[in-house]
């Protein structure tokens, strides 16, 4: 039996997280900002421990996890899972937008990460997945600001993997591309409130299709939370995991095109080595 702490447990990805988790017979940390829709699923659970957690709050963050430990003596995995998204050109978004966003999406799972460790590292082991997007791997107009949190969290994981490798805890960054959950509703997507009209032609094209596609994403949540049970129980995971086939997608374009620069730039990069 594994005990799994979650991080934006309440709804989308990490509700379905939550109840694979609970229906393979694992105890589960939920933790969210509201707790009452994960208590509304199942009444007093025995596997079951909702927390209330704002990622950015520091005396939350100790408080839930000492409260995970205290129930179930360990954490096996960490999934750190809360996050939102921000739609506007680089341009375009204000500075109130930004920090609070790089505050949930970055600062939170750091705060969050670091709590949760030295019960890791006492056990020498423990699984941390950090949930990272396929806009970590590839930036795309109008999500800018959000790509930049997450590639932030690609270059923490990526030091994390090799640093805590040693001690028998393993990392893996997974990469979601569009699940068909709540994320581009405004609950979970904000919008830029500046406009600048000479972005329209780029931004604006992303701006229609975060609405046409809402709720017709290629991506089956409910397959994701299997797909990350498959995950937390392989012997030797990986460093990162993409998930749906857009992502796959995404991955395969772009490093054909890395490829093909490096090759056209090759000479040059290699020119700016000192003579001796």
């Amino acid at each position: 039996m594994k005990t799994w702490f979650i991080t934006g447990a309440s709804r989308g990805l990490g509700e379905r997280i939550c109840k694979a988790a609970l229906g393979a017979g694992d105890n589960v940390v939920a933790a969210a900002r509201n707790t009452s829709p994960i208590t509304s699923w199942y009444n007093n659970h025995p596997n079951l421990l909702p927390v209330r957690l704002d990622v950015t709050d520091e005396v939350e963050v100790e408080q839930a996890v000492f409260a995970g430990i205290n129930r179930f003596g360990k954490i096996d995995v960490l999934v750190n899972n809360a996050g939102y998204g921000l739609l506007g050109a680089v341009e375009e978004a204000a500075s109130d937008e930004i920090e609070p966003l790089f505050a949930t999406n970055v600062f939170g799972l750091l705060s969050v990460t670091r709590t949760v460790l030295p019960y890791m590292r006492r056990l020498r082991a423990g699984h941390i997945i950090n949930v990272s997007s396929i806009g970590g791997y590839e930036a795309s107009a109008g999500w800018g600001i959000y790509c930049a949190t997450k590639f932030a969290v690609e270059g923490l994981s990526e030091a994390l993997y090799q640093e805590l490798q040693p001690l028998g805890i393993r990392v893996t960054v997974v990469e979601p591309g569009f699940f068909r959950t709540d994320f581009l509703d405004s609950s979970s997507l904000k919008r830029s409130a500046r406009q600048i009209p000479d972005y329209d032609g780029v931004v604006g094209a992303t701006r229609e299709l975060a609405t046409e596609v809402n709720h017709v994403q290629p991506g089956d949540p409910a397959k994701l939370a299997e797909a990350i049970l498959v995950l937390a129980n392989a012997p030797n995971p990986p460093r990162r995991l993409p998930l749906g086939s857009d992502t796959v997608q995404r991955i395969e374009k772009k490093n054909r095109y890395v490829s093909s620069e490096l090759a056209d730039w090759r000479s040059l990069a290699l020119s700016t080595n000192y003579c001796d």
